[in-house]
């Protein structure tokens, strides 16, 4: 059966959504480590991965230099957006902390407007505005668990840098590079930004640790790949509604493992967001 490009980029959004599920339950896994050494290892993972997928195409690593500023840009803030998603997922639940990080597609439409210059609707600010009053039931400012409000708006911030990322990936793609090197120069941007700080902070970890930390790379890998292959294959605002297919991932393997049952006004909120979402699939359909 012979594909289009917009069903390619939902098959693999779909994949990534599993696979950073994964990798958020592997990260929770590994214990009580910084989130700047899981971020770490997650990367040197996804780096080789990288590295080794580039080599096997034969390809080698080629970067236009008037986009390496995009290049920077979008690894900047992707580290960024995985360090907030890293420390949520260790001090929320995980359905939480996935639902908040996947406010990342409208923060896209917002940057897309700021960057690409793309028009934005009423109907998609209204779609915007919405989501956000969704997250607000999420994250309960004012009558929250205690010490869950701080966590929180970290990963608001993590699904704000993710959003920015993502835009940049669109870019990139649209200027003609290709999936593997953006991981590449992401993974290894992320290595070396963090690198001094587990030099000088490193926590001993058990070889049990160790192993969790590196399915959580494998997992990242394979999310990485795919939600990089999707964005390059047609844009965000078509495919990124099956994005959020992680949150049922999310709240499963939460269940599974950690017994994790979310609360009423957490589940309104990710039907809301959820919905919003499906809503602004289907508007963008039809026009």
């Amino acid at each position: 059966m012979n594909l289009n490009e917009k069903q390619k980029a939902i098959i693999c959004i779909i994949c990534s959504a599993f696979f950073f599920a994964l990798m958020n339950m592997f990260v929770r896994l590994s214990g009580d480590l910084p989130s700047i050494q899981k971020s770490f290892f997650r990367n040197f993972i996804a780096a080789f991965f990288a590295l080794f997928m580039i080599i096997k195409s034969g390809q080698g690593v080629h970067i236009n230099k008037k986009n390496l500023p995009w290049f920077i840009g979008r690894s900047g803030f992707g580290t960024i957006g995985i360090l907030c998603n890293f420390y949520a997922v260790d001090h929320l639940l995980l359905s939480d902390a996935s639902i908040l990080n996947k406010l990342s597609p409208f923060f896209a439409i917002i940057f897309s407007f700021l960057l690409l210059k793309e028009k934005t609707t009423k109907v998609q600010a209204a779609a915007v505005a919405i989501a956000f009053g969704g997250a607000v039931l999420v994250v309960k400012p004012g009558f929250a668990v205690a010490g869950a409000l701080f966590p929180s708006l970290i990963a608001v911030c993590g699904g704000l840098c993710a959003g920015i990322a993502y835009t940049m990936v669109r870019i990139l793609g649209q200027k003609g590079e290709k999936g593997p090197v953006i991981v590449l120069f992401f993974s290894s941007f992320s290595c070396l930004v963090t690198l001094p700080w587990l030099i000088f902070d490193y926590h001993p970890m058990t070889m049990a640790q160790i192993i969790t930390l590196l399915c959580a790379g494998l997992s990242a890998a394979g999310g990485q790949f795919t939600i990089t292959a999707a964005y390059t294959h047609a844009p965000a605002k078509e495919v990124s509604v099956y994005d959020y297919t992680q949150i049922i991932f999310s709240a499963a393997l939460g269940f599974i493992f950690f017994a994790q049952i979310p609360d009423l006004l957490s589940v309104i909120g990710y039907c809301i967001i959820a919905g919003v979402a499906i809503w602004m699939f289907i508007y963008n359909n039809r026009r």
